[in-house]
């Protein structure tokens, strides 16, 4: 038997009246998703337990069976894990983003974009080694990641302090964050400097004359050590693999002792190489038990609020990740058994993350019991919940239940 989890990130969302009331993934044509939905198990599974913000670090730990309150020590250290930066127990990870603030009048602090307009990974590691050679200390290190996703390595005790994702404030003020880094000397110089060498980088000079958002800033948030996590495999005695395009996945992946395929083009949106992926997957399953793939496209598009391309990205999912996947085992005749499920949602019109549970298709190739008859949606994974007067599972069920423990 083989296991699969094929999760399409914030692929939720809130009724758009656009789409005379329905969701992006009730509106998009998703015919595989669909088919597996209504001949297979059809529940509500709550991946970011109570008291956790809905990242997809917690989410995502959730659905590869981890109970976040036991495992989880920030989003940062699992970046850090994939990019092989070993952490020293006095060391602690920050994620680093390369954003775009606008510094207004009376102190104020716009985040433009969170992500410096997506920002080649080329552009960026210019930038983050010119911050390195520029900005590092005894107590300061940077390390480029992909794209504006990045890390700094502090070395010691630091002011803890309330940081937050740069995405959850995208075109509104964040001057109150910004000013609890620039209350500390040592933060507030580090900050000021790196906005200073990023100011006249050749990379952003260039970027200006294409009309194109400059990294002019950094900022932290996401920080925390390494988890001591047992693996997969001890737990549940499977061998397999991780294959997304976003360093977090990959971290979530090294610490649960999975083997990460890394997918030439995988960028982490739309223009990802969806095929790579899933031949990667079919080959994997050729010699091992599970694997779990991740597309991040969805979520980037959540975040910018572009419904076209939430939209591209939900059918791209079923097209290009779903169908290719599960008619390859078909096939081989393979028998598997499937999660699809997303890690939380997305809206359009809060562009940032929500705790919702997530409807979460189970899939048995063999058929063996009567399925949902539904499509897939919020809608009907709500509707199926209250007729069976169920509550969501956790992560930690839903995976057993994949493996029939």
């Amino acid at each position: 038997m083989k296991y699969l989890i094929l999760v399409g990130d914030g692929l939720g969302d809130l009724p758009i009246a656009d789409l005379h009331d329905r969701t992006p993934l009730d509106f998009a044509e998703t015919p595989m998703l669909d088919a597996l939905c209504r001949n297979g198990r059809l529940f509500l599974t709550q991946t970011v337990p109570e008291g956790f913000s809905p990242g997809s670090d917690v989410a995502n730990l959730s659905l590869l069976g981890y109970r976040p309150e036991d495992y989880y020590t920030g989003r940062a250290p699992l970046e850090a894990a994939s990019m092989a930066i070993d952490l020293a127990e006095d060391e602690t990870a920050f994620r680093c983003n390369l954003v775009t603030l606008n510094h207004g009048v009376e102190n104020r602090v716009e985040m433009i974009d969170y992500s410096a307009g997506h920002i080649s990974s080329d552009e960026s590691r210019q930038l983050i080694e010119a911050l390195e050679k520029e900005c590092s200390t005894k107590r300061f290190h940077f390390k480029a990641g992909i794209s504006y996703r990045h890390i700094l390595l502090v070395k010691g005790d630091y002011p803890v302090m309330d940081t937050v994702p740069p995405h959850d404030f995208i075109e509104q003020e964040v001057t109150a964050p910004w000013l609890r880094y620039m209350q500390n000397p040592e933060w507030a110089q580090l900050l000021n400097k790196a906005s200073n060498v990023l100011a006249t980088h050749p990379v952003n000079l260039q970027r200006a004359e294409k009309g194109l958002n400059k990294a002019n800033a950094i900022w932290l948030w996401g920080e925390g050590k390494l988890p001591s996590m047992p693996s997969i495999s001890e737990r549940f005695g499977l061998r397999g693999s991780l294959i997304s395009a976003v360093d977090l996945l990959k971290g979530l992946g090294i610490v649960a002792g999975l083997e990460i395929l890394n997918i030439p083009d995988a960028t982490g949106y739309i223009d990802t190489n969806y095929r790579g992926k899933a031949d990667a997957a079919l080959k994997c399953l050729q010699t091992q038990d599970f694997v779990f793939v991740h597309v991040e496209a969805p979520d980037e598009a959540g975040h910018q609020g572009l419904l076209k391309d939430k939209l591209q990205a939900i059918e791209d999912f079923d097209a290009k990740i779903v169908t290719p996947i599960v008619s390859g085992l078909r096939s081989r005749g393979e028998e598997f058994r499937l999660i699809a499920t997303m890690d939380h949602y997305t809206p359009l019109s809060l562009r940032t993350h929500t705790s919702d549970p997530v409807p979460t298709i189970l899939y048995d190739s063999r058929e063996l019991e009567k399925g949902s008859g539904q499509n897939f949606s919020e809608k009907t994974g709500q509707q199926t919940m209250n007729t069976l007067n169920k509550t969501p599972s956790d992560g930690e069920t839903m995976l057993k239940q994949l493996l029939q423990q």
